[in-house]
């Protein structure tokens, strides 16, 4: 199907509706600005180089709110012709300070030019040029080279702002832009890029898989290799020779590291390995992270028929890791006589680069401190029940650790019997997961606790409904945990989605 049938205009109206319904709950920009942050940041790259502060907003995020939404179809850009050499995205607050991640997450942030063509999936409504999650990658261009913009090009933003808490709360999604106005004598002298997006899952709208712990080997999973029956989206075919100048990857908790490899033939060569590296002390647990990107003299001389492909390394020993994302974004020029070819002089590719960040302040509070909860192991056993527990309100009904008395002691199952779980808050599209954790699964709510990392595995997905295709939800109120292999004992249980949740259930023979 070409890029210009059904299935491309069938998909941009999905966007652009989608961008409608998101203006009714996003609201103008126009309402109240956050204010500019302090440009010190950001090195000076040269006298002629602009560096532009632009946001959306206000976002207004309501009490556990865990949507995929889309943009308006304008927002603010450059406002006329000129190159785009670096790019830096941030969440903030109306008092500009960032909000901490267990509290509000950006789970992630694309943005899209509506007035091209994407390259590696041209049925899309628009070009993916620049993205971000918690690890707010900063990208900068190599000098010599820039994106062109033009002041008629139509920017817009696909994002999914997570609210782990059950307040509501205002945020602005924020990007500064280092510029290169067209007029400048520094412009005759840069040479045009264009993006190209590599996704372990490219063409949905909400690219995820699951790691399971224990999966894949000696502690790792890599996507999609160590999946047999999972579609291969991680691929693209170089039409047109040309040099690719600058990379790097996006990952999730329990991330390691994105490869990108091309193939030529029966050969292939890694390009380049972009690192998660974790200043949390526990290690690869959560957003305490910054990803390597590659190094200001690194060049890739691609032909016509290459085949690109990126695939993402996940730890499996610590936890499981649930609707987890690989993606690299690499900046392709056109061909440069003296960029090294991966395949004739590999030795002149470095597949390691830096880290574009230290450790934020927003991803302080790792959790995991005392609060006074007692063990689940060691209270009495709750009501032994016929029908199973509900989720609402956020909390597990009975059995929700944060409830005195009765309402806390963890209900009673027959080995064997199903544990149906209901989620009441699923038509408000509140979403909540039951997900084993390790007993007692009491400490403070951070960004390394609790973890999927239960004596046994166990997820119910996302319960609740949501737009079909833009959604993290799996559509369902309820769940059924099957018992018949879990052995007698207590059992906690988080929600993903609300870490602060926590609850047990206890099996009896």
């Amino acid at each position: 199907m070409g890029p210009g049938g059904p299935i491309f205009r069938l998909r941009t109206l999905l966007w652009l509706g989608l961008a409608a319904l998101a203006v009714m709950f996003a609201g103008s920009s126009a309402i109240a600005d956050p204010p500019i942050p302090d440009p010190g940041f950001i090195a000076p790259l040269s006298s002629q180089v602009q560096h532009l502060h632009f946001k959306y907003g206000p976002i207004y995020v309501q009490a556990g709110q865990n949507l995929i939404l889309i943009g308006p179809v304008t927002i603010e850009k450059p406002a006329y012709d000129g190159y785009m050499v670096g790019f830096r995205p941030n969440l903030v607050r109306k008092d500009g300070s960032v909000p901490p991640i267990e509290q509000i997450h950006l789970h992630h942030a694309v943005w899209l030019n509506l007035s091209r063509r994407d390259t590696t999936d041209p049925t899309l409504a628009g070009q993916r040029f620049a993205a971000s999650g918690e690890e707010k990658t900063y990208a900068r261009l190599p000098p010599g080279y820039g994106y062109p913009v033009k002041r008629t090009d139509v920017w817009a933003l696909n994002y999914m702002v997570h609210n782990e808490t059950p307040n509501p709360d205002v945020v602005w999604i924020t990007y500064d832009v280092d510029y290169i106005p067209a007029t400048s004598p520094l412009a005759r002298h840069i040479i045009p890029v264009e993006p190209v997006w590599m996704d372990v899952q490219n063409g949905e709208a909400y690219p995820v898989f699951n790691v399971l712990r224990g999966s894949g080997r000696k502690g790792r999973f890599t996507y999609p290799n160590d999946a047999p029956r999972a579609p291969r989206r991680n691929t693209w075919t170089v039409g047109q020779p040309g040099t690719l100048v600058w990379t790097a990857g996006h990952l999730h908790p329990g991330g390691l590291w994105d490869d990108l490899t091309d193939t030529r033939g029966h050969r292939s060569r890694l390009l380049f390995r972009s690192r998660a590296h974790y200043f949390d002390p526990e290690g690869p647990v959560s957003w305490d992270m910054a990803m390597t990107v590659t190094k200001p003299n690194w060049r890739v001389a691609l032909r016509k028929g290459d085949t690109l492909s990126v695939s993402a390394t996940y730890e499996t020993r610590i936890a499981s890791w649930y609707e987890s994302m690989g993606i690299m974004i690499a900046w392709l020029a056109p061909p440069d006589p003296r960029a090294p070819d991966p395949f004739k002089d590999p030795r002149a590719i470095s597949t390691s680069g830096a880290v574009t960040h230290g450790h934020l302040p927003e991803a302080s509070n790792h959790g995991g401190l005392p609060t006074g909860l007692p063990d689940p192991a060691s209270l009495p056993s709750g009501r032994t029940l016929l029908n199973g527990i509900g989720v609402g309100g956020f909390r597990y009904l009975p059995g929700d650790l944060t409830l005195p008395g009765s309402l806390g002691d963890p209900p009673v199952f027959h080995r064997g019997q199903p544990i149906r779980f209901a989620a009441f808050d699923a038509w408000a599209q509140i979403f909540h997961t039951v997900t084993a954790c390790k007993d007692p699964c009491t400490g403070s709510t951070g960004i390394s606790y609790p973890l999927a990392n239960g004596p046994v595995t166990f997820d119910s997905g996302e319960l609740g409904y949501g737009p079909s295709g833009f959604t993290a939800a799996s559509n369902k109120d309820e769940w059924v945990l099957q018992t018949s292999k879990l052995a007698p004992g207590t059992y906690t249980f988080f929600c993903r989605i609300h870490p602060f949740m926590r609850g047990a259930f206890r099996i009896v023979k």
